[in-house]
């Protein structure tokens, strides 16, 4: 009963704060910026008296959610009872403050555009009318609003309704979900799979339940270090931190190195101990790809598994979209892979492992992240099968968006910028300073080209970048504008001559 009056009290202070403070407002940037409809705007957060409260909330009028902004005085009844109601304890609010103004003062505040179509290669943003030329998705083969993709999550909707609301082994695994999972493991050549909400869950789940403490994990280092592991996924540093396993880290793409820590593992007396060597097949940040081939002779010379991440390879890598080890002409020789359904494959959610079955029956058996978590809903399900029919049966999309990224690459690099990576769509331009980073994004959109600065920690420091991700959908013209915008932005700021 208490907690009942308390929530009532809530909504009627709410609602006593917006009656009275309805012609109040907080400073707002000009409507035509696109940052200004970001909800923690610190600039349009203040309010001429700097003892009023700005309370921010999200209206609708019709489809559109717009960002609302009202002062509440200080001189008003409400406003104590409102700081009571949205205010944080003290002890929240002195340790988390510094942290978020140092974010902020360092360039590298993240915030978040409002897109207001489907995901595609041309998209529009929550107020603003123009049409941007989308270059940061991960929709490699421009599947995520394909029609066809679309009709089987709707059939599925029908048939299978919205969602199981429960886990696998209870009552959660209907028959489109183990045709997936036969689907995938037929399109990888192993023996089976399993689905998982996420490839982050599934990279959560594979290493706790594969290794103990008497095995070895051995992953790749970020650059000339070997203190942190920066340029694996995060998902594959978080799954491996949860697992006993001992850790045994080698330098990025350096062979000698990873040689010298296979012989650190070794124990031929122990025929039980595993040696796992974790690595993405193609590396997200700098968009370099893993040498598969002498990892692959390394790991069978010293009695190693090779564990690969393959999620910016699945769909569209190879020359029929398998991956990385479809590139490198040795598809089958890899122990296990993990890969997600949320990139190439429709775009929506979903990760899965595939490898041997008696690996894939014990995930079932011990691995938390597929024990506790609601099974794949099933529209995305029928939408991931859809993409994989059309992956198979036009092999020409792998070869679209990695003939796009190879002219973006060579028309980039011929301007002066610095592109890191190989023969990947993954088109890291170089910038080195997080302000300049995020700047440069700026003078991107106002040119109608969507991309994305990156920054510590997403990337090491000192190695701030704008990631272009090439896709199948864009067209030549598309990609020329997009070039055509860099080189004006790029001389602007002084990145090139």
């Amino acid at each position: 009963m208490a907690a009942s009056s308390y929530m009532m009290f809530q909504v009627f202070c709410l609602i006593s704060v917006f009656c009275l403070n309805t012609a109040l407002q907080c400073k707002v940037c000009s409507k035509e910026d696109p940052n200004c409809t970001i909800g923690d705007n610190i600039e349009s957060r203040t309010c001429d008296n700097g003892e009023d409260l700005c309370f921010t909330w999200f209206g609708r009028k019709g489809i559109e959610v717009r960002v609302e902004r009202d002062c509440i005085s200080s001189g008003t009844k409400g406003y104590k009872a409102m700081k009571k109601v949205t205010g944080s304890p003290n002890v929240v609010q002195n340790r988390l403050k510094p942290e978020l103004d140092s974010i902020r003062e360092a360039g590298t505040w993240k915030s978040e555009r409002i897109i207001s179509t489907s995901q595609s290669a041309h998209i529009k943003i929550e107020h603003s009318s123009n049409q941007l030329l989308n270059f940061c998705a991960n929709n490699y083969l421009g599947l995520a609003n394909n029609p066809e993709v679309i009709k089987a999550s709707k059939q599925a909707i029908d048939e299978y309704g919205a969602g199981l609301s429960s886990v696998r082994f209870i009552c959660g695994t209907q028959t489109i979900h183990k045709q997936l999972e036969q689907r995938i493991a037929k399109f990888h050549q192993r023996e089976d799979a399993i689905l998982y909400i996420s490839c982050f869950d599934a990279n959560a789940g594979i290493f706790e339940t594969l290794l103990k403490e008497s095995d070895y994990i051995i992953s790749v280092s970020t650059i000339g270090t070997e203190k942190q592991d920066e340029l694996n996924h995060a998902s594959i540093i978080d799954g491996i931190r949860l697992c006993k396993a001992k850790r045994l880290r080698y330098k990025h793409k350096d062979l000698s190195d990873l040689e010298a820590k296979l012989k650190e593992s070794y124990n031929d007396k122990n025929e039980n101990v595993i040696r796992l060597i974790a690595t993405d097949g193609v590396f997200s940040m700098d968009g370099t790809i893993a040498p598969l081939r002498e990892i692959r002779r390394l790991a069978d010379q010293y009695n190693a598994l090779v564990f690969v991440d393959e999620c910016h390879a699945t769909g569209f890598f190879g020359p029929t979209g398998r991956g990385t080890e479809e590139h490198f002409g040795m598809l089958g020789k890899i122990d296990i892979i993990n890969s997600t359904l949320g990139k190439a494959l429709g775009g929506a959610a979903g990760g899965y492992t595939t490898g041997p079955k008696a690996l894939i029956d014990l995930l079932r058996q011990r691995s938390r992240p597929y024990l506790f978590s609601n099974t794949l809903p099933p529209a995305i399900v029928a939408s991931a099968m859809k993409a994989i029919d059309l992956v198979e049966n036009d092999t020409s999309l792998p070869g679209r968006v990695l003939e796009n990224a190879a002219y973006f690459r060579e028309k980039m690099q011929n301007l002066g910028f610095t592109i890191l990576g190989d023969a990947h769509p993954i088109c890291p331009v170089m910038l080195g300073d997080a302000r300049l980073a995020s700047q440069f994004a700026d003078e991107m959109l106002k040119r109608n080209i969507y991309v994305i600065g990156f920054s510590y920690p997403v990337v090491p420091k000192g190695r701030a970048r704008i990631r272009v991700q090439v896709s199948a959908a864009h067209s030549k013209d598309d990609l020329k504008r997009c070039i055509d915008a860099f080189a004006e932005v790029g001389r602007q700021l002084k990145v090139i001559k």
